[in-house]
């Protein structure tokens, strides 16, 4: 459990992921633990050699629930919204929004890199999302 209530774990669903290229730049080693977990009401887009997720309510992402050290979290948490193209005025490719993902033991609150307005948009308008709702099997 992070030392500050506000240093939420993070779901990721694509090259975030253990063995992921992303992974290993901004995640290997400043994890404390990475489990696998589910997002319940959001679809999985193919984009150009990384995925999005979009909300949808009938459909479900698969990832993994990262606890990142706390010492590390502020630099971890700048450098996946420097990533992501997350601003804070939700302009960016992706937005970070507080959702609850499945686990195991059970529900647990995460940031979730979404992708963001005109992208979802622009998603839905195309091809279908990813059948399986896995990055990994797609």
């Amino acid at each position: 459990m992070p030392a500050d209530p506000a240093q939420l774990p993070f779901f990721v669903y694509g090259t975030l992921r253990t063995g992921g290229r992303n992974h290993a730049a901004h995640l290997d080693g400043l994890c404390a633990a990475v489990r696998p977990a589910v997002l319940p009401g959001a679809a999985l887009y193919e984009g150009p050699g990384f995925p999005y997720a979009v909300p949808d309510p009938g459909r479900s992402v698969v990832g993994e629930l990262v606890t990142v050290f706390p010492a590390g979290y502020p630099s971890v948490l700048a450098g996946l919204d420097r990533l992501e193209d997350c601003r804070p005025d939700g302009s960016g490719e992706y937005v970070r929004l507080r959702r609850a993902v499945r686990t195991a033991d059970g529900e647990h609150d995460a940031w979730v890199y979404l992708a963001g307005p005109r992208t979802a948009a622009r998603l839905r308008s195309g091809p279908a999302p990813v059948e399986s709702g896995d990055w990994t099997r797609r």
